[in-house]
């Protein structure tokens, strides 16, 4: 009993001690320069495996197990630091600056939203769960648990990926990288392949849905997508990256910075190959990426930041849809390709993309005084490339039942050798089916520039000018004469009856010359420490100009158009106000006019019926959101309604003296609505649990009939009906859910899982095309998807090291991603893409 009663009075003394000695560490971690919390951060005893991590506004509570010692404090991206404590110790507010040398002056370029400040819907992915996530998968594909985004991989081909954005497509979604708009001058597309090593080298990627905070006039009516590429790293050191994947998937790489010398020099340099053979047959690929950054720090006015990086590459297309019967009944299944074969027994393709477009920018920082600076950014951009297709008669066919004289078996590849022998032996009268390319080579040149000075403690104004320059060089040319001696073109009204050779241009041959000057300005007014405000206004006069030495003879005077300019431009403001250190609502409200592409004022691709009064597109937004941040769970609620009126359409005829001429159809409106969740709870600190709803309502919102056109001399040549009322918009999931899980087994071994389920998807379809009242396009089935990736680091002898395992649709589901609306908008009916079935990476990271 006695030596019970000591041992019960020794385990009370024990845990009484131990409660005396145990010393609480506390702080909050923000990101240097902004004060913007930085969640996630790990604080650790230094000595010990005892630790936590901050919670979603920087803060955090360590029991520390001795009475004084150190905290080490680190964070992806930003330098650690090691701070001493001796008892209970508050170590107030903890700046980390951030790794990558002039990255703050980068975010002032582009616009980056700043998370319970910046009234706009915002999320933010980092580049550790980028390098987690992404693997083999097309670069926009770690958007796709972000709620009211639709992400695909289109036809399957290497960096063919597919955006969506509150069911507007990639010409309706600003993407900027480092500030820069990257969306194609002439149309507004993004072709993701001529990015392909984006993902090595992103610092952070935001997305901003509806108006955002870009305060230059861009294309976002659904939104932004704004990349972040690292800068330089402040500290010396490298890295060697490889990995593996299904269907021959291989990568490695290499990276190097030099770390911020003592002169103000810092260098980083990143190169990277990439090649497979596709999921998709017919798709092989082949690219090579590379970075370089080389910054110089002057003195505390002035930084000078160069940087460059590209991907070159080609890879096979499936550039056309098939009916889900083709498919089923194909040997090949979800892997069904037509658009490529074998020629002299190497892998052909009838369709392909090769290209090259590499961005270079001058990035210049100037600090006028504590209160101003000007941020300036000069690039140029000099894309060469373009998509492989066939010219002449069309042999790659196929019947109903597979079968085809120019295909080995049913729904075979194409046997090119057989067209090569018919062509070969036409001698003298040239080829009649060849290869050829649709070049689509530019030159752009651009300058951004933004003055920000804070004119008191309260206001901050931004001003800004916008210069770009863009020429699109556009032409066909032969590649594969297929056997044949020439192929006779007769498209050049300067060299009729033209027998062309490999390399020679055929068909078309013109170029598109777009100007832009814009202005902007921003005030934010930090009315109380909790309450935000701002509002912007941009300008912009868009010119278009056409030369065209196909169509018409070089004594021609249309052979070069006129200057034609249209005028846009955007007023947005919002508020956000923080209720308490839990709860924030905000609420935003735009209105902006984009001018017309131009295609929309050169139609029927001619210089002589030009739409020189080419209507803008004329877009109001409104949204209000509310947001709730707590020790364990943050929190997103959103809802908007986006008014996108007179989308282009035109009707085009033909006046009595023979010229042609057009006409402006307004009135074609929808309306894009609905609510955005999202959300995480960290469950422990190794466990935490993220997910996201988007329900929308996406429909084109009236029916336009009875649209009179007349000529000059007032006949009646044309009625208009287009028949859309209540048709919803398709081709993007108007209902996503999304969940998953990141559990940390250590500091350095993670495991993710992530279910989205995609809903409520239209087949596509043109509304110029509903020229009588119909059925809604197809619905196509909905269906989920989960995908799994885990990391693990360790010590490498003096090296760091990492493995990373991804898998993605780990339950081989078969769905279908994509799909163009057929007659009678069934199921039969419809052209479709089948989604890839489970893949797989590989990948091990050596840091030195």
């Amino acid at each position: 009993m006695k030596k019970t009663t000591q041992f019960l009075l020794l385990t009370v003394a024990m845990l009484f001690s131990a409660t005396i000695f145990a010393q609480t560490v506390s702080g909050t971690i923000v990101e240097a320069g902004t004060n913007v919390p930085l969640p996630g951060a790990n604080v650790i005893e230094k000595g010990t495996s005892n630790g936590v991590t901050s919670d979603f506004d920087g803060n955090f509570s360590l029991n520390a197990s001795s009475s004084s010692g150190e905290v080490v404090i680190s964070f992806i991206g930003y330098n650690s630091k090691t701070i001493a404590f001796s008892g209970d110790t508050d170590l107030g507010v903890i700046t980390l600056e951030s790794s990558q040398f002039g990255l703050e002056e980068v975010q002032i370029i582009a616009s980056v939203a700043v998370d319970r400040k910046t009234p706009v819907a915002v999320s933010t992915i980092k580049s550790a769960d980028i390098e987690l996530k992404l693997g083999s998968q097309e670069f926009p594909e770690i958007l796709k648990t972000t709620p009211g985004i639709y992400v695909t991989k289109a036809g399957g081909g290497f960096g063919d990926g597919q955006v969506r954005m509150r069911g507007f497509g990639s010409v309706n979604v600003a993407v900027m990288i480092n500030g820069i708009p990257v969306n194609d001058m002439e149309n507004g597309r993004v072709f993701w392949s001529n990015w392909a090593g984006l993902g090595d080298v992103t610092s952070t990627m935001q997305t901003q849905r509806g108006l955002g905070a870009a305060k230059i006039a861009v294309p976002s009516i659904g939104g932004t997508i704004n990349i972040i590429t690292k800068t330089t790293d402040v500290e010396e050191g490298g890295n060697i990256i490889t990995s593996v994947g299904n269907d021959g998937y291989s990568k490695y790489g290499v990276t190097y910075s030099t770390g911020l010398m003592d002169n103000g020099f810092a260098a980083t340099v990143s190169a990277a190959s990439t090649q497979g053979d596709g999921y998709v047959d017919g798709t092989q690929f082949n690219g090579v990426s590379y970075f370089v950054n080389l910054s110089k720090e002057f003195n505390d006015q002035h930084k000078l930041s160069f940087s460059a990086f590209g991907a070159k590459q080609q890879h096979g297309q499936r550039q056309n849809r098939q009916l889900i019967e083709t498919y089923r009944n194909s040997e090949r299944g979800r892997k069904f390709n037509a658009d490529w074969g074998y020629y002299n027994g190497q892998v052909t393709f009838q369709e392909d993309n090769f290209y090259h477009k590499p961005q270079i920018s001058l990035n210049h920082y100037w600090n006028l005084n504590e209160n101003t600076s000007i941020n300036s950014s000069a690039y140029v951009s000099f894309g060469t490339g373009g998509g492989g297709g066939i010219r002449g008669v069309n042999k790659f066919t196929f019947n109903a039942d597979g079968s085809s004289e120019y295909r080995d078996g049913l729904y075979g590849p194409i046997n090119f050798d057989k067209i090569a022998e018919e062509n070969e032996a036409l001698g003298a009268l040239g080829s009649e089916t060849i290869l050829r390319a649709s070049r689509n080579d530019h030159n752009w040149y651009g300058l951004l520039t933004n003055l920000k000075t804070n004119l008191n403690d309260q206001m901050v104004l931004q001003v800004g000018l916008d210069f770009r320059s863009y020429k699109g060089i556009h032409f066909q040319e032969v590649t594969d004469l297929l056997g044949g001696q020439y192929f006779l073109d007769d498209n050049n009204a300067n060299n009729p009856n033209f027998a062309a050779g490999v390399g020679d241009k055929i068909n078309y041959d013109n170029d598109g010359h777009v100007g832009w000057i814009g202005a902007f300005g921003q005030l934010e007014y930090d009315v109380t420490e909790n309450f935000n405000a701002f509002v912007a206004a941009a300008f912009s006069n868009t010119s278009y100009r056409r030369v065209d030495r196909f169509n018409y003879l070089d004594s021609d005077p249309l052979q070069e158009t006129d200057t034609y300019n249209f005028i846009g431009g955007s007023i947005k403001g919002g508020a956000n106000y923080r209720i308490d250190g839990n709860h924030n609502v905000f609420a935003n409200f735009g209105y902006f006019e984009r001018a017309a592409d131009f295609d929309a004022v050169f139609l029927n691709f001619s210089n002589d019926n030009i739409n020189d009064d080419a209507e803008n597109q004329k877009i109001t937004s409104f949204e209000l959101g509310y947001g709730y941040r707590s020790e364990k769970l943050a929190a997103n609620v959103n809802l908007y309604r986006t008014l996108w009126n007179d989308r282009t359409e035109i009707a085009t005829f033909q006046q009595p003296d023979g010229t042609r001429a057009s006409a402006n159809i307004l009135g074609v409106n929808a309306i894009h609505q609905g609510i955005e969740i999202d959300f995480v709870y960290k469950a422990t600190n190794q466990l935490s649990i993220n997910g996201m709803a988007s329900i929308g309502d996406w429909r084109w919102d009236s029916n336009v009939t009875d649209v009179q056109v007349f000529d000059e001399e007032q006949n009646l040549v044309d009625t208009v009906n287009l028949f859309i009322k209540d048709v919803h918009v398709s081709d993007a999931a108007q209902t996503t859910f999304g969940l998953g899980a990141n559990y940390k087994f250590g500091l350095d071994t993670r495991l993710v899982v992530d279910y989205v389920y995609n809903a409520d998807i239209y087949a596509d379809f043109d509304p110029s095309d509903r020229n009588t009242p119909g059925p809604d396009a197809w619905k196509m089935p909905d269906f989920g998807l989960f995908d799994v990736a885990m990391t693990h680091g360790f010590d490498f002898g003096p090296f760091r090291a990492s493995l990373t395992a991804r898998v993605n649709n780990v339950f081989d589901t078969e769905y279908i991603p994509d799909a163009q609306d057929g007659s009678g908008s069934t199921a039969e009916t419809a052209l479709v893409w089948i989604g890839f079935g489970r893949t797989f990476n590989l990948g091990a990271k050596l840091n030195f």
